[in-house]
Parts: C-alpha cells; structure tokens; sequence
C-alpha cells in the first residue's frame, strides 16, 4: 500500500493519526468508561500513552493494520478506528469515540466506511470484532455496520479494568 489511506464520508475524515493528535487523543481517551471498553486502554490515560500510540501508529506495515484518527472537520480528532491484525480469521476492528460525542452515529459511520475501504482497497473479505457483554452500544454499533453475532462469547483482558470479561465476538463478511 502507497502511504496512509484517508476515508472520508458525509460527516468525518478518518485519516493518518499525527503527532499534533497527542493532547486531544491524551484528553479524551482519559475517561474511565471509554477506557474499561476497550482490550488495551490503560486508565489515567496519559499524553504518554498517546504518544505511544501515536508512535505504533507510525511504525505498522499498512499492509498488516492500520489505525485512524476520526475527524469530524469542527473539532478535530473525537476518536480512533482500527484494524489489527488479532482475528483468528482476518483483521479485528476496534473503537472509540469519545464521550462528548457519544449517540450522534458517529462510530456507526466509521466503522461502516471503514469496512468498505477494508473490502474495496485493502481486500479484506473478512473482518472479525467484539465488545464486552456490559457494553450492548457497541454491540448496536457493530450491527449497524453489518457485523453478526458468531453465538462465541471470549474472555478478553481489559487493561482498564485490570480484569477479563466476557466478550461477545462478531464477524464482518464482505
């Protein structure tokens, strides 16, 4: 793949993370319940720990997985998308959004156009994801984006937590 990818739909750019992201991603992702949603989401979330992400970010072959800032053009970056390359059948997405911007189907829309480029572009045909049984919102997101229960529930750590939990897995096929 020739350099960072950039989706754009109606209301956002996902686009390369940079190195000006670090306070916005530090200052967001620094919530509690963002952070015990996801698999590896330390909590405090520090402008380190951004940094850091910011760094492998940079540092991953394209061709493998890919990480996105998702910009909504008025406020800049108000979360990230991925993909990685976890699945036992293909990549593994995985989100956040931040809390100011929750319930606007901002993650819906990410997560959707992000699939179609992963289809069309990177010729993926098989997308694999999950979230924690005590969050049914990503649950809904994921749906939305054409995802469908596999009926296997994971124990999956959440760094946050400092815990496993039962994860619902879903599958993505293009």
């Amino acid at each position: 793949m020739a350099g960072y990818p950039t989706i754009t739909t109606p209301r956002l750019t996902l686009r390369a993370p940079g190195n000006g992201d670090a306070d916005r991603i530090a200052a967001l992702a620094n919530d509690i319940d963002i952070a015990r949603m996801t698999t590896s989401m330390p909590h405090p979330y520090s402008r380190a720990d951004a940094e850091a992400f910011l760094a492998r970010a940079r540092s991953v072959d394209l061709n493998q997985e890919v990480a996105f800032a998702i910009d909504d053009g008025r406020d800049g970056l108000i979360g990230v998308m991925g993909l990685f390359p976890h699945g036992p059948l293909g990549p593994e997405i995985g989100y956040w959004i931040g809390r100011d911007y929750w319930g606007r189907g901002y993650a819906t829309e990410a997560a959707s156009a992000t699939l179609v480029w992963a289809s069309k572009d990177w010729g993926r045909r098989v997308v694999m994801s999950g979230h924690f049984a005590d969050n049914p919102a990503s649950g809904r997101v994921l749906e939305k984006a054409g995802f469908l229960y596999t009926g296997e529930v994971q124990s999956r750590r959440s760094t946050a937590r400092g815990a496993m939990a039962p994860t619902r897995m879903m599958v993505w096929l293009a």
